[in-house]
């Protein structure tokens, strides 16, 4: 049965077998000189939006990756340019657009790639992917379902944004000073010094493990290893983790603990790559080329933190990081960074102010992964 698992009540009867070819004619973008101050903009052309003067198409199309970087469709109503590394499309009468859009939305266009070296799509692999088609009642109606759910997603990443964006205000402000808190009886606090993170902090670096003591054996104490350590999380998964079945009597001072910061110190994201353990990784053994930070007393481990995740460390980080080779930090240059440093209390009145916000991201992050999980399933169940 040519028919989709979930369905509007009011439609029934099996869907047509169609190809690409019957539903959009595919056609190749141009290079172009591009403008500061055209009208008409320009897709292809990396992260920033560039502008022309004039278009080459006019109206609803699809936009596919051809060479370089072979990434979702993207869905464009307007007048516009693209360069030679996508193809843009014209859809063909009775055909809805968006409906043609949230199918390609599925496509592994990455598996379609036949070339060695740099990912390529041709037309013919583009033409010949399969699709099935309802009426174009109930291809504008499955359309405008899913569209709702992308506004939805939408309207949370905006809010992710700006919620970060406040962060960020917040955070250079307080640690400017510009924003002070008061004391809980209304008294002001005093000057701040300046501290380096040696000196506040316990720094401990990872022990030196044989790569042949690594086993994949989950029966182990696992390893906190650079590699696990992302932008503000602790990752996992079976290609990442790694565990060591040895006597750990020697190791004591590796074990990692709740409230620890672990920071990797290698790679391209080094001094990015830092997160705030939790229990559910408390207990895993420290590797070389990632370092503790552990707090002492007067000391507000959070407040540290939020040092670590801010512009400002990541400033110094790209200053002093090696250049050449993999990118790399001294633990005497993480234990040399200067922070501000006021007193435990107000330490921990700003700690608890820039958590509660991070606490309200992490609730928006998680519902943006929700939505695109609910998409994702639909996407499989309302086409064939």
């Amino acid at each position: 049965m040519a028919a989709p698992k979930l369905r509007f009540k009011e439609f029934d009867g099996d869907w047509s077998a169609q190809k690409y070819k019957d539903v959009l004619t595919i056609k190749y973008g141009k290079d172009h000189k591009l403008l500061e101050d055209g009208e008409i903009p320009v897709y292809g052309t990396g992260g920033v939006m560039r502008y022309v003067n004039q278009y080459l198409y006019d109206g609803e199309s699809i936009l596919i990756g051809r060479k370089g970087t072979i990434d979702q469709p993207k869905y464009v109503n307007e007048k516009f340019w693209t360069v030679d590394t996508l193809f843009y499309s014209e859809i063909k009468q009775n055909i809805y657009p968006l409906f043609i859009y949230q199918h390609a939305l599925q496509v592994n266009w990455l598996g379609l790639n036949e070339a060695t070296g740099v990912p390529s799509l041709n037309t013919t692999s583009i033409n010949n992917v399969d699709i099935y088609l309802p009426s174009k009642e109930e291809q504008t109606k499955i359309a405008s379902f899913l569209s709702a759910v992308d506004e939805k997603i939408n309207q949370l990443t905006q809010k992710h944004e700006l919620l970060s964006q406040y962060k960020q205000g917040m955070m250079q402000k307080l640690f400017s000073q510009q924003i002070r808190f008061k004391a809980d009886d209304g008294r002001e606090f005093g000057e701040w010094e300046k501290a380096k993170t040696g000196d506040i902090t316990e720094t401990i670096f990872g022990y030196p493990f044989d790569s042949k003591e690594m086993v994949e054996d989950n029966n182990g104490i696992p390893l906190m290893r650079g590699i696990n350590i992302g932008e503000r999380h602790i990752r996992h998964s079976h290609e990442l983790d790694r565990f060591f079945l040895k006597n750990t009597s020697k190791l004591k001072k590796y074990f990692v603990k709740v409230n620890d910061i672990v920071l990797s110190m290698d790679g391209s994201k080094v001094g990015r790559n830092s997160a705030f353990v939790t229990e559910k990784d408390a207990g895993s053994l420290l590797v070389q080329r990632v370092c503790i930070l552990r707090e002492k007393e007067n000391t507000n481990i959070q407040y540290v933190y939020q040092w670590v995740i801010s512009k400002e460390f990541h400033r110094y980080v790209d200053q002093v990081k090696t250049s050449s080779g993999i990118p790399h930090i001294s633990g005497k240059q993480i234990q040399d960074y200067e922070i501000g440093y006021p007193c435990l209390e107000e330490q921990t009145k700003i700690a608890n102010f820039l958590s509660a916000i991070d606490q309200k991201i992490e609730v928006v992050v998680q519902q943006i992964e929700q939505a695109k999980q609910w998409k994702k399933g639909l996407l499989q169940q309302m086409f064939v």
